[in-house]
């Protein structure tokens, strides 16, 4: 952390203890976190996006559309062919660069980060991010799981614990700044209709994972393993909702430290990657049917592209892709993953009004709770109201003919740059000797919620709404 941005909630920010033993108390920066932290100009970045991509939409302009490419569906089988997609539309890629520069390096600098250090660090992040859409590009990578977040993160902690990497260029690699834009263009892509449309079955199945889960985690983490709570707050709702963006959410929301976050990371992705293999092959195993084994990885994978390509391999290997993705979106993608901002605002109302209260012995003003609640959480739900309503009025052929693709897929693509940006990060600044003093009891609590998950995902599934799942796709 440097400069005004180093007041950051998800680390603590007053070296003055409140009370012998207790931790610090998390401090908030009051009106200035408007321009100073990284939730607001996250929304503020998110929100604009999707206005510019409206306002080029309605236009009939392709400079969203231009500036949002990837080589990430070129499928390629050559690298001739990749040098070729590259050959034409070098300007392209060094216009998005300069977008991205401008955008984030502005908005860094106001946050206190040195220009100096921010440019080239983020440079070598956008270059590293286009080898990783180039490998999830390749034609074959679906059959080896290569999905680009996941490789991203897998080469991030390959480079940053085999190459001393200068400490300045953490400057660009900001874990917090991508994943809160990301999470926000995420909600641009998610109608709220899609809630509705999930049906009470997987509301309330993806209700009861995530409520088991998190509540198992969090109390076998503090009271059998006697772990910070929370430690076990983001361990358990990185388990619980979406990995990575649930962790990020919970630890800013409870001021957690550093470490506790990166260890939730380090969990997440080691049963994500187990769970892309393990889940596909019983499914086969005990011949599921695409819906229901796509429900299945919907309640049990712990991040979004680790669950999509799990349940994608299985739908083709089952003959009907479309059930096997329909299933896993419903149970996570929208079941789960809405309740990243109810966890958010759960955790933070019990860190202000019980967990500081018993560490500092007075009970924090009721604004505490706004300070700490994670603002991009609000952009999300204000960025999936907005395009619901603009997207409302075209027909379902319309919307997939026209809308899809000349508005929505291009902030998708943008989104998934800033996911990758995000992923990268963590990888890069993940150093595994800092993260020996979490021990094997994270570890062990993690992995107890993971049975758990696991296990009560398959019943619910296969036996109390088997029959709803088995009818996806027909």
């Amino acid at each position: 952390m440097q400069g005004k941005e180093a007041k950051s909630a998800t680390d603590y920010c007053e070296t003055k203890k409140c009370a012998e033993g207790s931790p610090p108390k998390p401090a908030h920066m009051g009106w200035k976190e408007l321009y100073l932290k990284e939730d607001w100009w996250a929304i503020y970045l998110g929100i604009g996006i999707v206005i510019v991509s409206l306002i080029a939409f309605l236009n009939g302009s392709a400079v969203v559309k231009s500036l949002a490419i990837n080589p990430g569906g070129l499928k390629w089988s050559s690298i001739d062919q990749l040098l070729e997609h590259f050959g034409k539309n070098i300007h392209l890629y060094g216009l998005q660069l300069l977008s991205w520069l401008v955008i984030f390096g502005i908005s860094t600098r106001i946050m206190g980060i040195k220009t100096a250090e921010f440019v080239p660090s983020f440079i070598i992040l956008y270059l590293l991010s286009i080898l990783m859409f180039s490998i999830g590009g390749w034609v074959d990578a679906p059959k080896y799981n290569l999905e680009p977040p996941l490789v991203a993160l897998l080469i991030g902690l390959f480079i940053a614990n085999t190459v001393p990497l200068p400490r300045w260029m953490d400057s660009g690699f900001r874990v917090e700044y991508y994943i809160k834009t990301g999470i926000v263009l995420l909600g641009a892509t998610f109608p709220i209709t899609l809630v509705v449309s999930a049906g009470p079955v997987a509301l309330f199945q993806a209700t009861v994972i995530s409520l088991v889960t998190c509540l198992t985690i969090y109390f076998v983490a503090t009271k059998i393993f006697g772990l910070d709570k929370r430690l076990a707050a983001v361990i358990g709702t990185g388990g619980a909702v979406c990995g990575v963006s649930g962790s990020m959410a919970i630890a800013s929301a409870v001021g957690a430290k550093k470490e506790y976050l990166y260890t939730s990371v380090t969990l997440v992705v080691v049963w994500a990657l187990i769970m892309i293999f393990f889940l596909p092959f019983v499914s086969k195993l005990l011949n599921l049917s695409p819906g229901v084994a796509g429900a299945w990885v919907g309640t049990s994978e712990f991040a979004d592209a680790a669950g999509f390509a799990a349940a994608s391999a299985y739908g083709r290997m089952a003959g009907n892709e479309d059930a096997a993705i329909q299933g896993f979106t419903l149970m996570k993608v929208i079941g789960r993953d809405m309740w990243i901002g109810i966890w958010s605002f759960i955790f933070a109302l019990i860190a202000c009004l019980k967990w500081e209260k018993e560490e500092c012995g007075t009970r924090p003003s009721p604004m505490e709770v706004w300070w700490r609640f994670p603002k991009f959480v609000i952009g999300f739900f204000v960025a999936s109201l907005f395009m619901s309503s603009i997207t409302a009025g075209y027909s379902t052929p319309d919307f997939n003919k026209i809308v899809k693709p000349g508005l929505i897929m291009p902030i998708v693509s943008l989104r998934t740059w800033a996911f990758i940006f995000c992923f990268l990060s963590i990888g890069l600044t993940t150093r595994f000797k800092e993260l020996k003093a979490a021990g094997w009891k994270p570890f062990g609590a993690f992995t107890i919620g993971v049975l758990v998950n696991v296990s009560l995902g398959f019943i619910l599934s296969v036996f109390v709404f088997g029959g709803y799942w088995m009818n996806l796709g027909k």
